[in-house]
């Protein structure tokens, strides 16, 4: 008889069939696992990135290239501002939308910087330069032909762009010659293009222009001609950037963040004229030539210096004591400079 035979039994076999198998579904779980973690992380990042994009209303005038520029080559973007440019007339008109939270960042001279400032929590964050004789002999003093000389100007209706500094150059200009402000008529208007036409139909005598394409416009214009610019006189303005104390607080950040693309902005525009000139162009209809000219002439230099800070003071001194500012207050309390000594910390010289 055959002897009975056991089943034979494979452990091993089993055992290597198994292993892999157990091993793949392992290292599957653990893959799931690892993408699982991943993936909210991923997420989490990209929101994170997502809310760094800060919005910013940004007020402008048609002529000023560096927050267009800013905004068309990605300077705002890459520095976490998601900007929306609104032009206005002029600068001062777009620092007095600051009080109504139309935008939330202005540029102007050192007037309606100071203007904002002494009526509630405004802080000027930086300057832009141009309180030097170059800049200043681009305001140019066109007249109606009879007169010959600022003495003429007794007695006449003069142009002043309101809430700029218009009526204190027109003061320190007449003073120099011996003109008391009262003995001249001021007439307040809105924009440069409304005082040409004033001008050109005799409604006005004299008005303060700048900016090739408003300059090109009195090219072989009859009945009116130049008769001094700024240079000549002891005025040098100022400019700077103005914002609500809030915003430093709520988004020091992304403050920092606008300071530093438009400084980029700025060298920027200097550097490439044409692609300036085209952007200029494209979302303003500014004539190319006109933008050509003016670039060279009106480089921004952003940061804050001492000589920023006795450029404000001259004018607020002045303000004050016109009764234009009605409460005197503690300029150095009104800088908020704690954004760009974080963006641009080699471009503050003040107070040190």
């Amino acid at each position: 008889m055959n002897p009975i035979r056991k089943p034979i039994e494979t452990p091993l076999r089993k055992t290597k069939i198994a292993a892999p198998f157990h091993r793949s579904l392992a290292s599957l779980a653990l893959l799931l696992l690892s993408l699982l973690l991943i993936l909210p992380g991923c997420s989490t990042k990209g929101e994170a990135a997502e809310k760094k994009q800060v919005k910013l209303k940004i007020a402008d005038t048609s002529a000023n290239p560096v927050f267009k520029v800013a905004l068309d080559k990605g300077f705002f973007a890459k520095n976490g501002i998601d900007g929306e440019i609104v032009n206005f007339g002029t600068p001062a008109e777009g620092v007095n939308a600051l009080f109504i939270k139309q935008v939330d960042i202005a540029y102007g001279a050192d007037f309606p910087l100071l203007n904002a400032v002494s009526k509630g929590d405004y802080r000027i964050i930086a300057s832009t330069g141009q309180a030097n004789d170059a800049a200043a002999a681009e305001w140019k003093l066109f007249v109606r032909d009879d007169i010959k000389s600022a003495k003429d100007l007794a007695g006449k209706k003069i142009s002043f762009l309101r809430g700029t500094f218009l009526p204190y150059l027109w003061d320190e200009y007449l003073k120099a010659n011996g003109i008391a402000l009262k003995d001249v008529n001021l007439i307040g208007q809105g924009a440069f293009d409304e005082a040409f036409i004033a001008l050109k139909q005799g409604d006005i005598d004299a008005a303060w222009f700048t900016g090739s394409a408003i300059f090109d416009k009195f090219t072989g214009l009859a009945g009116v001609h130049q008769l001094s610019d700024m240079s000549k006189t002891s005025v040098r303005l100022g400019s700077g950037i103005v914002t609500s104390e809030g915003l430093i607080k709520e988004h020091p950040e992304a403050v920092a963040g606008f300071l530093k693309a438009i400084d980029q902005a700025a060298a920027y525009s200097q550097a490439h004229p044409d692609e300036t000139a085209d952007v200029l162009y494209k979302t303003v209809k500014q004539p190319k030539e006109a933008t050509l000219k003016d670039l060279p002439k009106n480089p921004w230099q952003v940061g804050f210096t001492q000589a920023a800070y006795d450029s404000l003071l001259k004018q607020k001194t002045y303000m004050v004591t016109a009764g234009i500012i009605k409460q005197d207050f503690d300029l150095a309390a009104k800088l908020g400079l704690d954004p760009l000594k974080q963006a641009l910390p080699d471009k503050v010289t003040y107070g040190k």
